[in-house]
């Protein structure tokens, strides 16, 4: 792990003297480390475990309490370094829940690279805590797969499940309660205008007529005046706009262009008929 010293002395002599701080621990740089990746369950156990360090062992006891164990099955047929059909278990001593399995199996990664563990202490020396030789994934064994789906099921209902709070306000001067200024406008203006909008809508519910009859009201618009918009068509007929638009297509050619764009007329083969009617009535005379 130490630096290949650089050739040129005068750039090793201008480097700042290493500090106290920068001083890099090896002495367990060798040492194996297994890389874990467990459930959270098994995460927060050991961390609870750590954070409450047991007591002193007794004389006849052990070096500490043990947290949990991992069983090693081993093909005594196959070499030793073949880890193709070595099989990992781990047994957890001791979980708070009932529900938490107990044991986990550990399947091992074959295109693992080996990495190093640094660790840094609270006076900032910084040391090598060994080699990552072998990198395992935890999963419930089989045997406690119910247990585990258990443990799901009733952690999802917990954070699905809303907590109600009832917070006791000090201030009874009711700062925070008082309406922000501009707060009463918006709200008068909100509420006039849903009543414009609830005003107009019986306005807007119209009734068809019988098309004979619409034809008989639109031949009498167009006698009158010769061009109409449809805007005014409706509020003159008070009909729907679409029944209205269907009469006009039988009826009326719309004004693309020129003097009367935008407003419609009567079909040619319409006006010739009112005019011989006109002239009928002229010769009567």
């Amino acid at each position: 792990m130490a630096e290949k010293p650089n050739s040129d002395s005068s750039n090793s002599t201008s480097a700042a003297a290493p500090t106290t701080s920068s001083h890099l621990e090896t002495s367990k740089a060798e040492r194996h480390v297994w890389l874990m990746k467990c459930p959270t369950v098994v995460a927060r156990a050991m961390q609870n475990h750590h954070s409450h360090p047991p007591p002193p062992p007794s004389s006849d006891a052990g070096s500490g309490q043990t947290v949990a164990k991992v069983v090693v099955s081993v093909d005594p047929l196959r070499p030793n370094d073949d880890f193709s059909s070595t099989q990992f278990t781990m047994e957890l001593a001791g979980t708070a829940d009932r529900n938490m399995p107990k044991c986990y199996s550990m399947d091992m990664s074959t295109d693992f690279i080996p990495m190093s563990v640094f660790a840094e202490s609270s006076q900032g020396k910084i040391s090598v805590e060994g080699k990552i030789y072998h990198k395992f994934d935890m999963k419930p064994h089989d045997e406690n797969i119910e247990d585990y789906a258990k443990l799901c099921r009733e952690r999802t209902n917990k954070y699905m499940t809303k907590t109600r709070q009832i917070q006791i306000i000090d201030d009874d001067g009711g700062i925070r309660m008082r309406p922000v200024p501009g707060m009463l406008d918006i709200k008068s203006s909100g509420s006039a205008d849903k009543k414009k909008i609830q005003a107009k809508g019986p306005e807007n519910k119209r009734t068809r007529r019988d098309p004979e009859e619409m034809e008989k009201i639109m031949f009498k618009l167009f006698e009158k005046q010769p061009n109409w918009t449809l805007k005014q068509l409706i509020q003159k007929t008070d009909q729907p706009e679409q029944f209205l638009k269907d009469m006009l297509k039988l009826l009326c050619v719309y004004n693309n262009k020129g003097a009367n764009q935008g407003t419609y007329e009567l079909k040619p083969e319409y006006r010739r008929s009112e005019d011989k009617s006109d002239a009928q009535q002229t010769t009567s005379r």
